[in-house]
């Protein structure tokens, strides 16, 4: 009986780690470049969260306009990423 869990347990490793190689090869099949944009985008994004939640919390109004002032320059740069990332992602389809 013991043996016929064991082998159930190795089957499962063995498939659990051809899973993760084959998860590993499609993360190499993306670009360094796009993969680093696509991050930078990302992290854009949970800054621009972060700051919205600092928002809704501050009182002073001159910590809101610093808030304001920050997602603003967040929007901006969030919408230059997205733009970089869409372009780049035409040019590998053609």
């Amino acid at each position: 009986m013991a043996r016929g869990w064991e082998s159930k347990a190795v089957a499962d490793q063995i498939e659990e780690e051809d899973s993760r190689r084959s998860e590993h090869n499609s993360k190499k099949r993306v670009p360094l470049e796009m993969r680093q944009r696509e991050e930078r985008l990302s992290s854009l994004l949970l800054s621009k969260s972060r700051l919205l939640q600092q928002l809704e919390r501050a009182r002073h109004l001159s910590h809101r306009e610093v808030l304001l002032k920050g997602l603003k320059a967040i929007e901006k740069e969030i919408d230059e990423a997205s733009a970089e990332t869409a372009r780049s992602s035409n040019k590998q389809e053609n």
